[in-house]
């Protein structure tokens, strides 16, 4: 197509309308009046097409789409600043503005009136299990011990970074032809990282918890020496100068690096460049993203913990797809410099572990501002594995746990041709499926409940705030547009892996025809919500849910923290999954596989919010199940 949809749209806005008209019309009719004659000309010239010109009649005609009516004097002003607005636009984009460059404003998701704890204390860790020393043949029954464990073992050299380093090592080579969770392992530098792990040690400078313990990163975190391809086409090379600021932090407390993860090309999905990353309890499944080599390799018992990122979703999908531990902390609690930006009002790293604890251990170590991300606070993460948690008050979404409502099949229509009727059985046979899988699965939400109202708890029901949340969501995709701008305008985006009408090159593309005063707007109804879910948390310290709906939406929205808990595993009764995986539906479950439950808290609350879903997690016992790979 001649005439390019960005120039398109630049000439809308600088005309005055892109904040309050839909200029498809417009697009279309002046594609159809220009295409052949630009077409031609540029063919003959080798310069681009210039931009179709935007007449009176065409603003009518967006107009109506847009419900507004122009006078003929409004359409005359707005004609006459399309040229001025139209080289601004292009002398922004001639900036060349790389990903890590944010916007020139800061979400803040604190309520007025919010006040943040800043004073820190030391952590305070359960007292760990006693485990005998390692030996060669032995090394590999260490693969699935939490952090907490492998930490004591470390310290007390009953076995060495080295050979856990080398162990871990081992198994995601062993285990990556099966579950495609690898992109590049980092071994030269793992290899040198616990060599001096275990020289310190032994010269009594032992630097805590994570001395000397292995984990991964989602390759959006940007590690020097490496490529990060962020999974997607046409970055496969890609390498930046310094480390990210988790990884620095992360060295700095004697953690080994051993591998770099996939995540679904530029963070939505499990598809990346290389493939599919694959469930360790279902390898016909894919493991839900987009943090998804970081939840199948700890799932997998392949690396002692990992980092992955949430924008909507990111973590708690492959956390319960998976299996795992799953922190998001509040917004703006993890600094995010040389990560990747999905989205800068809404991103947030955080750990994905095999247990709460060490959870708590692995964000102690990377919380705080780094002088560089301006959305991050200063604010204390004080971790005490005594804390008293049967004093807090523990509230459920209480609608959220009611019964399933049967499922309605759509009837036919008159008139209907053959192929509307197909359509409508595909979509009915899909409804009843997705219905009897989460009418199977709210037996183990209701479990929940009866068990912590068993542990002491008396459960407060509570709502969420009626609000559209799902409204508020084209924030995401206009950032994400803007983020990778230079994907949609260059065509690069034909290099991403996946083309369908879900997937970012589309998104990217319908992002640019979001008003920049319907941007503000749903800004403003974010405000709100932050403010809404804000008061619920004044009546309860935790809220117990379900991982999806529209809470999951909602607190990524608000910036409130979660936290990612297996919950059971599907008994052989449990509704059969598709027969493909298309990475759509993060319930599809299945007989043997995983389930999940969210704990969430108010702002900066994150380490009470560890406390109880530890609590809750030691009276279970989920969190020891593993998947068998062999």
């Amino acid at each position: 197509m001649t005439l390019d949809r960005r120039e398109f749209l630049a000439a809308c806005s600088r005309a005055g309308v892109a904040s309050t008209l839909l200029p498809g019309v417009l697009y279309t009719l002046t594609t159809q009046a220009a295409q052949a004659q630009t077409a031609e000309s540029s063919k003959e010239s080798g310069k681009a097409p210039e931009p179709a010109k935007i007449t009176p009649e065409l603003l009518d005609q967006a107009a109506v789409l847009a419900g507004i009516t122009l006078t003929a004097e409004q359409k005359k002003m707005m004609l006459g600043g399309i040229g001025y607005q139209r080289d601004s636009y292009a002398e922004i984009r001639a900036l060349k503005l790389p990903n890590s460059i944010a916007p020139a404003y800061v979400f803040n998701p604190l309520p007025p009136g919010a006040r943040v704890e800043t004073a820190r204390q030391d952590m305070r860790l359960s007292e760990p299990m006693v485990v005998e020393a390692w030996t060669e043949t032995k090394i590999e029954s260490f693969a699935f011990l939490p952090v907490r464990e492998l930490a004591e073992l470390v310290r007390t050299r009953k076995v060495t970074s080295l050979a856990l380093t080398q162990m871990y090592l081992a198994r995601l080579k062993r285990y990556d032809a099966k579950l495609h969770f690898v992109v590049n392992l980092t071994e030269e530098r793992a290899l040198a990282q616990a060599r001096a792990a275990d020289a310190e040690i032994a010269a009594g400078k032992y630097r805590g918890p994570l001395h000397g313990i292995p984990w991964g990163a989602k390759d959006l975190l940007a590690v020097k020496g490496y490529p990060t391809t962020w999974g997607a086409g046409g970055f496969e090379h890609q390498q930046f100068e310094e480390d990210a600021v988790v990884v620095e932090r992360l060295d700095a407390a004697g953690a080994v690096l051993v591998a770099k993860f996939t995540l679904g090309a530029l963070a939505m999905g499990d598809k990346w460049f290389g493939g599919r990353t694959r469930n360790p309890w279902n390898p016909n499944q894919g493991s839900s993203g987009s943090s998804a080599g970081s939840a199948s390799a700890v799932a997998a018992g392949c690396v002692a913990f990992a980092i992955g990122s949430e924008t909507l979703g990111s973590i708690s999908s492959p956390s319960t797809r998976c299996g795992d531990t799953g922190l998001r902390p509040t917004f703006g609690f993890v600094p995010r410099t040389g990560a990747m930006a999905l989205s800068w009002t809404m991103d947030k790293l955080g750990p994905i572990c095999r247990a709460v604890e060490d959870c708590a251990i692995v964000l102690n170590a990377i919380h705080g501002p780094d002088g560089q991300d301006q959305a991050t606070r200063e604010a204390s993460f004080n971790w005490d594995a005594q804390y008293d948690w049967k004093k807090l008050r523990v509230g459920y979404f209480k609608s959220e746990f009611d019964p399933i409502k049967p499922f309605k099949a759509d009837d036919a229509k008159a008139g209907e041709s053959a192929e509307e009727k197909k359509q409508r059985e595909i979509r009915n046979a899909e409804r009843a499926a997705a219905n009897a899988r989460r009418v199977y699965d709210q037996q183990y939400e209701a479990a929940a409940l009866d068990k912590l109202r068993g542990m002491g708890m008396s459960l407060i029901p509570v709502e969420l705030p009626k609000l559209p949340y799902g409204a508020m969501t084209p924030l995401l995709t206009a950032e994400a547009a803007a983020a990778f701008d230079d994907l949609t305008i260059s065509g690069r985006d034909k290099l991403l892996t996946e083309q369908g009408e879900e997937d970012w090159p589309n998104s990217f593309r319908i992002a640019r025809f979001y008003p920049a005063v319907e941007y503000i707007q749903a800004n403003r109804a974010r405000t709100l919500a932050i403010r809404e879910l804000s008061k619920v948390f004044e009546q309860v310290d935790i809220i117990v849910t379900p991982t999806f709906g529209d809470q999951l939406t909602a607190t990524n929205l608000t910036g409130h923290p979660a936290l990612i808990l297996p919950n059971g595993l599907r008994g052989a009764d449990a509704p059969r999954p598709p027969k493909i995986d298309d990475g759509n539906n993060d319930d599809i479950g299945g007989p043997g596989t995983p389930v999940s439950l969210t704990f969430l808290a108010g702002h900066f609350q994150d380490a009470r919010l560890c406390s109880f879903a530890r609590a809750y997690q030691e009276a279970t016992g989920f969190h020891k199940l593993h998947p068998k790979l062999d």
